[in-house]
């Protein structure tokens, strides 16, 4: 674990889909905690902010976009070996702005079967589930 991270996180994710209902993934750097690995777009909450605000802040900094339609999909609490995280899953249904790797991580659009082929974090996998049994797809 690195010495940095809190023993839990709470954590604001965003499941951005396109008009395709495509979903938005972003690559971590190899130099971040589960580096290399593909995640949903989001980050930690700060003090004072609700998960909603989180989101909102962090999709603009992480993709410089702007929510302006989200619905919650999922919370859920996932332990590592060394901590956990709570995320608060947002699907992003419309947005202002152009989906951009703002902090350089490459960036791809894919439906959910390719979503199921890539490297994820752990607790990402519950993620995927709620979101096939939510019927978008």
């Amino acid at each position: 674990m690195n010495a940095n991270l809190p023993k839990h996180l709470n954590v604001a994710v965003g499941i951005v889909l396109d008009h395709q209902n495509k979903i938005l993934v972003a690559l971590r750097s190899s130099t971040q905690e589960q580096g290399e690995l593909w995640e949903f777009p989001g980050g930690k909450v700060e003090a004072g902010e609700s998960f909603y605000q989180a989101l909102c802040r962090e999709l603009k900094e992480e993709i410089g976009i702007e929510v302006e339609r989200a619905v919650q999909l999922i919370n859920i609490t996932h332990n590592y070996p060394t901590y956990s995280v709570e995320l608060d899953v947002w699907i992003v249904h419309e947005f202002k702005g152009t989906p951009h790797g703002a902090e350089g991580q490459p960036l791809q659009w894919v439906n959910l079967e390719e979503l199921k082929q890539l490297k994820l974090p752990g607790a990402n996998w519950e993620i995927v589930e709620a979101l096939r049994n939510a019927c978008l797809f």
